[in-house]
């Protein structure tokens, strides 16, 4: 384990008498016969002749579809992907904090350990804006191996312990702490200290307005659903204060979160928190060396690279997928890979990472 980052009527009958009408009558009645059964030669041809209207079909090509990069789905509006780093945001978990707000907005959320049994996520943003983001956070040093494989993501916290804002300097993550830029804060109603600090995410960006690349892709995205398991739920008991359980919904092919199994885990716009896919990502932890809050508690480090391994199960479309994960470097995407070594292919939509203690076994249900 690493602490620092390296789309024509026919002619009418004249009157007439004798031979030479019947003949009369004859003739008019081959031309029409003839005009009957015969088809104009530039007609066979193809080509135009007085008087004639013409069709021309033609097929459109088909047209280009940006695609956002950590959802695999269109952008939103039929846009250009947008010019812009991944945004990482901070955000609590403690029961305090709930409900939070924009976490539907995000691509990909990654649930994270920290100190004292409870849960933080790093929300991360690059395709939708979201106009209300928090209660944003501090960082942890485990920021640091979840985000590096995004490149140079902007990591948007409030405060830190020092030797972890130190490592945060030193990675190729930039470190944006908001409580140095009061003018962005909002501390909506009846949220109370230390969980009434939110922003936007147009403002965090912002703040870097120079920093145009988007990140490469983390997974790889089919509409298919792989060989699996079917199951209808999967809980992952982190602690007291965070039992989570997602459930799938057939009806939107996604699953949804609760706390304790039945209650819902819901954002203060009173959407429930959803994802396309859920990965169970285990992960070797240790605690130490630093002491990150007034009640002893040690700060989390997770084994994530480089050369990092570890069991995966992947859910998506009600099946579980059991495989591994690997990452050989800070730089590297994390790589989830089926029995047979293939990577195994998300749903289009957003995911969720949970980072889940090798110690605790996720249970999922039939």
């Amino acid at each position: 384990m690493e602490l620092l980052p390296t789309a024509p009527a026919p002619p009418g009958r004249r009157p007439g008498r004798g031979i030479l009408a019947l003949a009369s009558v004859v003739g008019l009645a081959g031309l029409v016969l003839s005009a009957c059964s015969s088809t104009p030669a530039a007609t066979k041809a193809g080509a135009k002749h007085p008087g004639a209207t013409t069709t021309t079909s033609t097929t459109a090509a088909p047209v280009a579809v940006a695609t956002c990069p950590l959802t695999g789905t269109p952008v939103p509006g039929g846009a250009a992907v947008p010019q812009r780093p991944a945004l990482a945001v901070k955000i609590d978990n403690y029961p305090a904090a709930r409900p939070q707000s924009g976490m539907d907005k995000a691509d990909v959320v990654f649930e994270e350990p920290v100190e004292g049994g409870i849960t933080r996520y790093a929300a991360v943003f690059q395709c939708q804006d979201a106009p209300l983001v928090g209660p944003v956070r501090s960082a942890r040093n485990i920021d640091i191996g979840i985000l590096g494989q995004l490149g140079t993501p902007l990591l948007v916290h409030v405060g830190g312990i020092d030797p972890v804002l130190a490592n945060i300097d030193a990675s190729p993550l930039v470190n944006v702490d908001l409580g140095n830029y009061g003018s962005i804060q909002t501390h909506p109603a009846g949220r109370v200290a230390p969980y009434a600090t939110y922003s936007t995410t147009a403002q965090m960006w912002a703040i870097h307005p120079t920093m145009t690349t988007p990140p490469q892709p983390l997974f790889t995205y089919s509409a298919k659903t792989p060989k699996g398991t079917a199951v209808s739920s999967v809980n992952i008991d982190f602690s007291a204060t965070s039992n989570v359980t997602w459930k799938y919904n057939p009806s939107i092919s996604a699953f949804t979160r609760f706390y304790n199994s039945t209650t819902p885990d819901m954002l203060s716009d009173g959407v429930q928190n959803t994802a396309a896919n859920v990965i169970v990502q285990y992960v070797q932890i240790s605690y130490g060396p630093w002491v990150e809050n007034s009640e002893g508690g040690l700060e989390v480090q997770a084994d994530l690279y480089p050369n990092a391994s570890g069991v995966a199960d992947v859910f998506r479309g009600g099946t579980e997928i059991t495989g591994t994960w690997q990452r050989s470097a800070l730089g590297s995407p994390t790589r989830f890979l089926d029995a047979a070594g293939a990577p195994i292919p998300l749903q289009p939509g957003q995911t969720w990472v949970e980072l889940v203690p090798n110690t605790i076994t996720a249970t999922a249900t039939p």
